[in-house]
Protein backbone atom coordinates (compact mmCIF):
# COMPACT_ATOMS: atom_id res chain seq x y z
CA UNK A 1 0.00 0.00 0.00
CA UNK A 2 1.25 3.45 -0.80
CA UNK A 3 1.05 6.50 1.42
CA UNK A 4 -2.04 7.90 -0.29
CA UNK A 5 -4.04 4.72 0.34
CA UNK A 6 -2.90 4.49 3.98
CA UNK A 7 -3.71 8.16 4.63
CA UNK A 8 -7.08 7.79 2.93
CA UNK A 9 -7.90 4.77 5.07
CA UNK A 10 -6.85 6.58 8.25
CA UNK A 11 -9.02 9.60 7.38
CA UNK A 12 -11.96 7.35 6.57
CA UNK A 13 -11.61 5.50 9.85
CA UNK A 14 -11.28 8.77 11.78
CA UNK A 15 -14.47 10.11 10.16
CA UNK A 16 -16.25 6.84 10.82
CA UNK A 17 -15.11 6.83 14.44
CA UNK A 18 -16.16 10.47 14.93
CA UNK A 19 -19.56 9.83 13.34
CA UNK A 20 -20.14 6.74 15.43
CA UNK A 21 -19.02 8.54 18.58
CA UNK A 22 -21.55 11.32 18.04
CA UNK A 23 -24.32 8.99 16.92
CA UNK A 24 -23.69 6.62 19.80
CA UNK A 25 -23.21 9.23 22.50
CA UNK A 26 -26.30 7.88 24.22
CA UNK A 27 -25.00 4.31 24.21
CA UNK A 28 -21.64 3.94 25.93
CA UNK A 29 -21.23 0.27 25.02
CA UNK A 30 -21.36 0.94 21.27
CA UNK A 31 -18.76 3.71 21.73
CA UNK A 32 -16.39 1.21 23.32
CA UNK A 33 -16.93 -1.18 20.41
CA UNK A 34 -16.08 1.53 17.88
CA UNK A 35 -13.03 2.50 19.91
CA UNK A 36 -11.82 -1.10 19.99
CA UNK A 37 -12.52 -1.53 16.28
CA UNK A 38 -10.62 1.65 15.42
CA UNK A 39 -7.72 0.48 17.59
CA UNK A 40 -7.65 -2.90 15.82
CA UNK A 41 -7.71 -1.18 12.42
CA UNK A 42 -4.86 1.07 13.51
CA UNK A 43 -2.81 -1.95 14.54
CA UNK A 44 -3.57 -3.62 11.20
CA UNK A 45 -2.48 -0.56 9.23
CA UNK A 46 0.71 -0.28 11.29
CA UNK A 47 1.54 -3.95 10.79
CA UNK A 48 0.94 -3.66 7.04
CA UNK A 49 3.16 -0.58 6.80
CA UNK A 50 5.93 -2.37 8.72
CA UNK A 51 5.72 -5.36 6.37
CA UNK A 52 5.95 -3.08 3.32
CA UNK A 53 8.99 -1.37 4.84
CA UNK A 54 10.72 -4.69 5.48
CA UNK A 55 10.04 -5.86 1.92
CA UNK A 56 11.37 -2.60 0.49
CA UNK A 57 14.56 -2.89 2.53
CA UNK A 58 15.06 -6.50 1.42
CA UNK A 59 14.74 -5.55 -2.26
CA UNK A 60 17.10 -2.57 -1.84
CA UNK A 61 19.74 -4.77 -0.20
CA UNK A 62 19.51 -7.34 -3.01
CA UNK A 63 19.86 -4.63 -5.68
CA UNK A 64 22.80 -3.03 -3.86
CA UNK A 65 24.66 -6.31 -3.48
CA UNK A 66 24.10 -7.16 -7.15
CA UNK A 67 25.46 -3.78 -8.23
CA UNK A 68 28.52 -4.24 -6.00
CA UNK A 69 29.26 -7.67 -7.44
CA UNK A 70 28.86 -6.38 -11.00
CA UNK A 71 31.20 -3.47 -10.29
CA UNK A 72 33.84 -5.73 -8.77
CA UNK A 73 33.62 -8.09 -11.77
CA UNK A 74 34.02 -5.21 -14.20
CA UNK A 75 36.93 -3.80 -12.21
CA UNK A 76 38.74 -7.13 -12.12
CA UNK A 77 38.17 -7.62 -15.86
CA UNK A 78 39.60 -4.18 -16.59
CA UNK A 79 42.63 -4.91 -14.42
CA UNK A 80 43.30 -8.17 -16.26
CA UNK A 81 42.92 -6.45 -19.64
CA UNK A 82 45.32 -3.69 -18.57
CA UNK A 83 47.92 -6.21 -17.44
CA UNK A 84 47.57 -8.13 -20.72
CA UNK A 85 48.00 -4.93 -22.77
CA UNK A 86 51.05 -3.99 -20.70
CA UNK A 87 52.63 -7.39 -21.19
CA UNK A 88 51.91 -7.27 -24.91
CA UNK A 89 53.49 -3.84 -25.21
CA UNK A 90 56.55 -4.99 -23.28
CA UNK A 91 56.89 -8.09 -25.49
CA UNK A 92 56.57 -5.88 -28.59
CA UNK A 93 59.25 -3.53 -27.29
CA UNK A 94 61.60 -6.41 -26.55
CA UNK A 95 61.05 -7.86 -30.06
CA UNK A 96 61.68 -4.47 -31.67
CA UNK A 97 64.83 -3.89 -29.62
CA UNK A 98 66.14 -7.35 -30.48
CA UNK A 99 65.44 -6.78 -34.20
CA UNK A 100 67.21 -3.41 -34.18
CA UNK A 101 70.25 -4.89 -32.44
CA UNK A 102 70.27 -7.76 -34.90
CA UNK A 103 70.08 -5.40 -37.91
CA UNK A 104 72.92 -3.22 -36.64
CA UNK A 105 74.96 -6.21 -35.36
CA UNK A 106 74.88 -5.03 -31.76
CA UNK A 107 74.41 -8.61 -30.45
CA UNK A 108 78.16 -9.21 -30.31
Amino acid sequence: MNNKKVCGMLVAFAVLAAFNATAGAQQSSSGQGVKQDAKAVGHGVGNGARDVGHATRHVAVKVGHGAKEAGVGIGHGAKKAGIAVGHGARDGWNATRHAVKHVFHKDD
